[in-house]
This record gives structure tokens, C-alpha cells and sequence, in this order.
């Protein structure tokens, strides 16, 4: 709804009222329509100001009507109805102005801002575009250059640079409604001619058709296969090329392509799975949020190799006090120099001041003695973490949260080494920690509500998107991972090359292809924990019972790769060649080509043609049916966990909405046969036997990502 009163004599105050971000539903709009009416026919009223209650303008549409009957009046006709009004209206803008708020706001006559509202038209993150007239007015009020980079990335600006672009006509520190009022009383009477937007025409570069030609390539290549920011090129080239008339009529065809879209439905979809699962509960469907969380105002981050630099780094600009813990003295005085750096890099990019005050460094593990939270970030080995707790837990005072960052290890095993399991968790950051927004929080049998939902909360003020799994060997994602790269491996053994590999993974939306990732992660990580799991053993790469390990198909052919001292980037070879150590450009390369054809030979294997659609349903369906597994032993909640977690964390495309959903949109039916083929062409690999879970679904019609729960609940009731 709206609010309507009338301030200062003369001017008509509405109030958008929809908490929590005053989204745009059909009753706001109703009021927005009703408001201005009155407004405009009441003579004492000379101008109006437009705000939104608890500070905050508008966050946009209700994407809840989003896929339902639309009622209520529709957006465009009402943001026209402003623009033309016959009195100055003016946007007080304070916390957010996104999407269809932003896209109201240009409708106005004039924007004021407060100094720390957010802006910008995020529609591209939804498979959309701004389409009610966003991709038609921001170009005439900014420029073609600026519109297209606000519009094609979804990406939030502050006030100041709004005002730089000139978004916005004022900023304000005061209140923003206040100084509204009195800027709306300056302009009342004056001439509106020069301040509708639709009304400008669009400032044209001289070499149009050249820059809309170089964008569209980037954003092809960026947006590796969305048709959303390709769609937004479109309707902004629409802005430039066309009367407004004709725009916006371009800018509603390009949307009802979109809106329609399985790409629309994934990216909406993840959407709200990301808040789905910050509301997190148990598998078996119980929920923890009633656990209240404890205050965390100060964190020690034990090892500061690069996960725990990552991990310091994020905790303070997430306000927190940081105790750093290294041991080894040149390795304190190299973390605290790049840690230092990082602060100031990001503190630069988002325009506030480092946080370098909030971090103390120390070589002694007695300074985390006062602190309401641990995270270790030792080097990946039980016994060296166990040490480590064993310390913490005689250092730490009593009630102190123990949280280990392991990609993998048995968190309940690390948790029964102490006096108090109930306060061990696993957060499973994702590198670099402070760019990278997952976090897997893991909990044991023992591991209290309270503990969990401490290490969600937190993670939530780092700004991760924080997901409750249970623990087994690689949680969920690198469980998941497993597979996938298991099966890029096999590949390779039948005749694939890792640029083919690669190439069909990167078309299909990862920024990446395995072996690519692989080199930048650094081969000899895998190979460790192979060794570990005494799957790499010295010696046998090259045995005759090399392709067999403890029972089934394993490849050797990383282990033989990493004997050779190629682990990728940092050493100028690894799947690929570089130019040197370091160096980012991945080169094909010929020994490769020739270590694989000789590796053929010696084991009796014929390389044959392998395509695309192999690649993909090979490396992709067996990683989905592990996601499959990963439901029936219940140690992720829902689908939306894991598509939360590959889509945040492993680079899976945001506009194919994850491994699961995507299974739901492929066909499970379609998933099931194809790794019944594969299972049957290769026996041997028994992770491409199909879950026990996926065939009760597809018994029970295929129901949809939302109703998967209730088919893996009656599973469990019948075992």
C-alpha cells in the first residue's frame, strides 16, 4: 500500500509500505496510482515527493507474482503517469533503489539520495531486463557506455558514483525525505519540459555501430551462453537507434522472450533458493532456526596460508575483531603484507576505508585465548588439526566455538578430540575466501543447533551464501566433484583431449573446463589426498594393476602427471603449458597429446571419437547423481542446498540453476537412461549405477525440485 499526507502546506508525501523492501506489488501500485491522483487534482499541493518507509525506496518488483496472474495496475502506464504530471515530483531515495524502484524513480522529475542508498537494475541476474522502461531511459539520461555497463551486469552503484553518472540530482548525509520536501518546494512552478527522461533524445556516440559491436562480444563471451545480457545490448541499442515509442516496444518484445525462458525459470529459481537455505533445517525437514544464534564480535583465524589470509580478511570487512595466528615467523610477516593489500584493494573498490585496525597478528596460539570463535586453517592433515584443537581447547575460555576449514576430513572425528564435540563445526570456505561466496557449514551428530546456527550466522555477516550439510567424506560439493572429475579422467583414457573436454564444459557454462580449473588449483592438491586415501601410491601409476583400485576402475593418469612435476600453473605445466610459472594463458600442449597416446598404448586401450554430448552427460550426470545419493543419506536438506552450493561455489552457470534443477529440466527420465547406457558400457565404474533415489522419482512421475523431499521422506519410511 501507500501512505499519502501533505507536509509543509504544499506538498503531497507518499510513502510506499510493503516490508520488508517496499517491493512493487499490485496493492503498492494501486496506492502509487490512487496517491498521485490525489496528489495532483488537490490545489494546495504545488509538487510531490515519492519515499519509502523504513528507509528504504523501493527494492523492485514482487518477484513473488512473478509466473502468476499479474493484477493490480501495470508498472509502465503508472511510471508514464508521473513523468507527465503537471506538478514536480521528486524521489527521496534512501537504502535501495533496484529494478522496478529504480525504474520508478527515473520516471520522477528529480532523485535525491542519501549518501549511502544502493542503485541499479539487477534484472539480468533474473534471466530478465530492465523492462519497464529502465533499458529505455537510462541510456538517454546517462549515456549509451554507462547504461550498458550498469545494465548488462545488474551491478549496484553507490550514491556517489550515481551521482557522478547522474543518476541522482543531490546526495544527502541528513534525512533524505526532509531534504526532498525542501528540494520539492524549490522547483515547485517550474517548467517540467527538460526533465522527462523519455522525452531526451538518446546521446549517440560516433561510432555507434563499432561500440555495440565490441559489447556484444564481451558480453557473449562473458555471459557464456545467458541470453539475458545479450537481450539488454539489444534493448539499449534500441534506446540509441529508435524514438522511445518504438524502444519501449522493443525493450516489451525482448522481455516477453525472456520472461518465458527456462533460463528466466533457473536463475529465479536460485534465487530463491539462496534465501531458502539461509533459512536452514535438517534433512529430515526439522528446522534450526528457532536455535539462537551467539554473538560473535571477535575471531581467531589459526594458519594463515592462503585460505586462512582469505578467511581474516572477510571476517574483517565483515566488522569483526581478527586475531591472526602464524607460527612460522616469515610466513606472519608475507600474510600480513597480502592481507594488508587485499584490505586496501577492496576497500579501494567499494569506496570505504580498509579495515586494517581490526586485525592483530601473532605467532602464538595464546593470543585466540579471549575470542567467541576459532576457525583453524592448518594445512589439510588430521593429526596437524587435531594437534591444533587440542591447544585451542586448552587455550580457549570455556564456550569458545571450534570451527575447522577442511574440504573433506571427518569434522566428527576432529570434534570427539575434545572435552566439548557439541561445540566443533566444519566452515567450509571456498578460495579466496574473501572473494568467493560459499560456505559450507558442517555439522557432526554431536555438533549443537546453537553451534550451527552461530557459524550460519556468521557466515551470512560475511556475506556468503551459507549452507547447512551434513558430514562424510567431501560434504557435498567436493563429493560431488569427485565424479566429475573421475569421469573427465576416464575421458581422457578413450581418446578426449583436455581442450575437448574443456571446450564442451566451458560451451555449456563454466567458466572453466575441468582440466583447466584443475591447473589452476594446482594438480599435486588431489594428488595429496589420493596418497592419503592410498589410491596414488608410488610406483604403481604404471603397474598392471594400475586402472584397478580397491575394486573398481580408477585412472592413474593425474598420479603420472604429477610425477612428472607438472602441477599446473605455479610450474608452467600441468594439463596445459604456460608461458612461464604463474602465468594464467592455458596452451595446448603437445607432449600432453603424446604422453596420453603413449599411456593408450602401454594399458591396450583404442582411442575413439568422443563428442560433446558425451562429455557433458558423462561429467555432468554422474555428478548429479551423486547429488542424487547425497539426498537419499541425507546429508543435504533439499535440491536447493546443492544447486546453492555448485552454483556459489564450482562455477556451475547461474542461468542453468544447478546441477539438480537442471536434471528436473533436462528430464530425470532422460538422466536415467543415458547413465543406465553408461553404467552398462562401463560396468567397472560403479558410481554411474543410478540412485536408488532418481528411480523412485522417476516411478513417481518426475515430480518437480520442490516436491523431491516428500518422495525422498516416503523412500526412508520404507527401508
Amino acid at each position: 500500500m501507500a501512505q499519502y499526507t501533505r507536509v509543509s502546506g504544499v506538498v503531497g508525501l507518499i510513502t510506499l509500505q510493503n516490508p520488508p523492501v517496499n517491493a512493487l506489488s499490485a496493492v503498492v501500485r494501486q496506492g502509487i496510482v490512487d496517491k498521485v491522483e490525489t496528489a495532483l487534482s488537490d490545489p494546495k499541493v504545488k509538487s510531490v515527493v515519492i519515499c519509502g518507509q523504513n528507509g528504504n525506496f523501493c527494492g523492485g518488483a514482487d518477484i513473488k507474482e512473478f509466473g502468476t496472474k499479474m493484477f493490480g495496475p501495470p508498472l509502465i502506464p503508472m511510471i508514464h503517469s508521473i513523468e507527465a504530471a503537471n506538478k514536480p515530483v521528486v524521489a527521496a531515495i534512501e537504502g535501495s533503489a533496484l529494478g522496478g524502484g529504480l525504474e520508478l524513480a527515473l520516471g520522477c522529475h528529480y532523485r535525491i539520495a542519501h549518501s549511502k542508498a544502493r542503485l541499479g537494475l539487477p534484472e539480468v541476474t533474473l534471466g530478465l531486463l530492465p523492462a519497464a522502461g529502465g533499458s529505455q531511459r537510462l541510456p538517454r539520461l546517462i549515456g549509451v557506455p554507462a547504461a550498458l555497463n550498469l545494465i548488462t551486469t545488474g551491478r549496484h552503484v553507490t550514491a556517489a558514483e550515481a551521482l557522478q553518472l547522474g543518476i541522482v540530482d543531490q546526495v544527502t548525509d541528513h534525512n533524505t525525505v526532509d531534504a526532498a520536501v525542501k528540494f520539492a518546494l524549490s522547483v515547485a512552478g517550474r517548467s517540467l519540459d527538460a526533465r522527462r527522461i523519455s522525452t531526451y533524445p538518446c546521446p549517440r556516440p560516433s561510432d555507434l555501430d563499432a561500440l555495440f559491436e565490441e559489447v556484444m562480444q564481451k558480453v557473449r563471451q562473458s555471459a557464456r551462453g545467458a541470453i539475458a545480457p545479450v537481450a539488454c545490448v539489444q534493448a539499449v541499442r534500441a534506446a540509441a537507434t529508435l524514438p522511445y515509442t518504438q524502444g519501449m516496444e522493443r525493450e516489451k518484445e525482448l522481455m516477453a522472450t525472456l520472461f518465458t525462458s527456462g533460463q528466466a525459470r533457473a536463475m529465479q529459481y536460485i534465487f530463491f533458493a539462496q534465501r531458502a537455505v539461509g533459512r536452514w533445517r535438517m534433512p529430515s525437514g526439522a528446522s534450526w532456526d528457532t536455535s539462537k544464534p551467539r554473538p560473535v564480535t571477535k575471531a581467531a583465524v589459526i594458519g594463515l596460508g592462503t585460505m586462512g589470509r582469505g578467511i581474516a580478511v572477510a571476517l574483517a570487512r565483515a566488522g569483526l575483531s581478527v586475531v591472526a595466528v602464524e607460527t612460522q615467523e616469515k610466513q606472519l610477516l608475507e600474510a600480513k603484507q597480502a592481507m594488508s593489500s587485499m584490505l586496501e584493494r577492496g576497500a579501494k573498490r567499494r569506496g570505504g576505508v580498509p579495515a586494517l585496525g581490526l586485525i592483530s597478528y601473532s605467532q602464538s596460539i595464546q593470543a585466540a585465548a579471549d575470542v567467541d570463535l576459532v576457525i583453524e586453517a592448518v594445512f589439510e592433515d588430521m593429526a596437524l588439526k587435531i594437534e591444533v584443537f587440542k591447544q585451542l581447547t586448552a587455550v580457549c575460555k570455556p564456550g569458545t566455538l571450534l570451527c575447522t576449514n577442511t574440504s573433506g576430513l571427518d569434522v566428527d572425528q576432529l570434534a570427539s578430540e575434545t572435552p566439548n564435540p557439541e561445540l566443533v563445526v566444519g566452515m567450509h570456505f571456498f578460495a579466496p575466501a574473501h572473494v568467493m561466496n560459499l560456505l559450507e557449514v558442517v555439522y557432526g551428530p554431536r555438533s549443537s543447533p546453537q553451534a550451527v546456527a552461530t557459524a550460519m550466522q556468521l557466515g551470512k555477516k560475511m556475506g556468503k551464501a551459507s549452507v547447512a550439510v551434513g558430514n562424510c567424506s567431501g560434504f557435498v560439493g567436493n563429493r560431488m566433484l569427485k565424479l566429475y572429475l573421475e569421469q573427465a579422467s576416464f575421458l581422457l583414457e578413450e581418446g578426449a583431449t583436455p581442450e575437448l573436454v574443456d571446450r564442451a564444459l566451458e560451451e555449456f557454462g563454466f567458466p572453466m573446463g575441468v582440466f583447466r580449473m584443475s591447473d589452476l588449483s594446482g594438480l599435486d592438491v588431489g594428488w595429496r589426498v589420493r596418497k592419503a586415501a592410498g589410491l596414488a601410491e608410488p610406483g604403481e601409476a604404471s603397474g598392471p594393476s594400475a586402472r584397478i583400485r580397491k575394486g573398481y576402475r580408477y585412472s592413474p593418469i593425474g598420479d603420472l602427471v604429477c610425477e612428472q612435476g607438472r602441477f599446473g600453473q605455479k610450474t608452467g605445466r600441468g594439463w596445459y603449458q604456460y608461458e612461464k610459472p604463474g602465468s594464467r594463458v592455458a596452451r595446448s600442449d603437445p607432449w600432453m597429446h603424446s604422453f596420453l597416446e603413449q599411456y593408450r598404448a602401454r594399458h591396450g586401450l583404442v582411442a575413439r571419437s568422443i563428442d560433446h554430448q558425451e562429455v557433458l552427460e558423462r561429467c555432468l550426470y554422474s555428478l548429479i547423481n551423486e547429488g542424487f545419493r547425497i539426498l537419499e543419506d541425507g546429508i543435504a536438506a533439499g535440491p536447493e542446498d546443492i544447486d546453492v552450493i555448485y552454483v556459489f561455489g564450482y562455477g556451475w552457470p547461474r542461468h542453468r540453476g544447478g546441477p539438480m534443477f537442471y536434471a528436473s529440466m533436462v528430464g530425470l527420465a532422460k538422466v536415467l537412461e543415458r547413465l543406465e547406457h553408461y553404467h552398462q558400457a562401463h560396468p567397472d565404474v560403479p558410481n554411474l549405477q543410478p540412485c536408488s533415489l532418481l528411480r523412485r522419482l522417476v516411478a513417481s512421475g518426475s515430480p518437480p525440485v520442490h516436491m523431491w523431499r516428500e518422495v525422498r521422506k516416503k523412500l526412508h519410511s520404507q527401508l
